[in-house]
């Protein structure tokens, strides 16, 4: 009987635990989906003192005007794999794989309680994600006046700050969550690579070099090397930022995918591309059975008998010695077996 109190116990305990955590899964995406007004954290606002916390990688930062905020440790931060995995100070995409090496469905979280945000400029964007005159676009551009400050989206490590090709002057920040946010054609970078910098720093100032044709900011976003809309991520016209949560498909990081405007929308293409894929699958596995029923019912085979000569065999059914050997794993010079079965089709 107390056995059975014991199995009951941790059933119950077992259903229980299941059950919260469900509940904390289903806050921690209601939490996700919150849209983050941009902030520009305290820039220039003087401080008093910092102070340490339980967590070695976790400061309190006490603020002249009373305020005080809780903020990472950026010399312990940087020490994680994220900031040393493909780590190039020149290379714009340091990553081996492909867009389509990457889960099909996967979440990233954009801001925590620790993590700041803010839009690198409220606009109508100029120039969309995809293809553009023939070539991948791989981000959006914003009308950006030369000289314009440009702040630092998220709190990240600059990873490159350099003149690169069309780009010309380049920042590209990495970030704790393996996002990377690139800034293009800037008339002065303000950033060396390895800075660490928080969101609102001003990394450099807007500009029009490299292939340009006039002023803009051109804006990426990046996982693990692909591209993505940034409009996913950033409503550029309200400087909102969509959600803590970025739920990611595979498709985001096909070129002619843009941002759909609801969340249903979304869904609703993700469920179609899945039933599809199931679809062609199930298709391919009847296409696969059907191929290999044909061939099992097209198959002959002989059985060797007294006299019998692979070129008579072949004769007979009207093949070459060549496939006989070739379909048995034989050669022209074996000798054969009274009683073995040959395959001759």
């Amino acid at each position: 009987m107390r056995k059975l109190f014991t199995l009951l116990a941790v059933f119950c305990f077992t259903v229980s635990h299941a059950q919260e955590n469900r509940e904390a899964d289903s806050l921690r995406h209601q939490f996700g989906r919150q849209k983050i007004l941009s902030q520009a954290l305290k820039k220039g606002t003087p401080y008093a003192d910092t102070l340490d916390t339980g967590n070695p990688g976790v400061k309190v930062v006490l603020y002249n005007n009373g305020t005080y905020r809780y903020v990472k440790d950026p010399s312990m931060v940087v020490q994680d794999s994220v900031f040393t995995e493909c780590w190039d100070t020149r290379a714009v995409n340091p990553y081996k794989e492909t867009p389509e090496e990457l889960p099909d469905r996967f979440s990233i979280w954009i801001v925590d309680t620790l993590d700041s945000y803010t839009c690198p400029y409220v606009t109508h964007p100029r120039s969309l994600f995809g293809y553009r005159h023939g070539r991948r676009h791989q981000g959006i551009d914003l009308p950006y006046p030369t000289g314009t400050p440009v702040a630092a989206a998220f709190d990240g490590r600059v990873r490159i700050s350099d003149y690169v090709g069309g780009y010309g002057n380049l920042v590209v920040i990495r970030h704790a969550n393996g996002l990377e946010t690139f800034y293009g054609h800037l008339s002065k970078r303000n950033v060396e690579s390895g800075d660490w910098v928080s969101a609102g720093d001003i990394i450099g100032l807007g500009g029009s070099t490299g292939r340009s044709t006039g002023p803009h900011l051109h804006f990426e976003t990046r996982y693990r090397g692909a591209a993505f809309d940034p409009s996913w991520l950033i409503d550029f016209e309200t400087g909102t930022l969509r959600h803590r949560l970025l739920k990611v498909r595979s498709w985001y990081f096909n070129p002619n995918q843009r941002y759909v405007q609801s969340i249903d929308d979304e869904d609703e293409i993700f469920r179609t591309d899945e039933e599809d894929r199931l679809l062609a699958e199930e298709q391919a596995r009847k296409e696969a059975a059907a191929r290999a029923a044909a061939e099992a019912a097209a198959m002959k085979y002989h059985t060797v008998r007294s006299g019998d000569t692979l070129s008579a065999i072949a004769r007979k059914y009207h093949t070459s010695v060549a496939e006989i050997c070739r379909l048995n794993g034989i050669k022209a010079s074996t000798i054969l077996q009274i009683g073995k079965r040959l395959r001759v089709r």
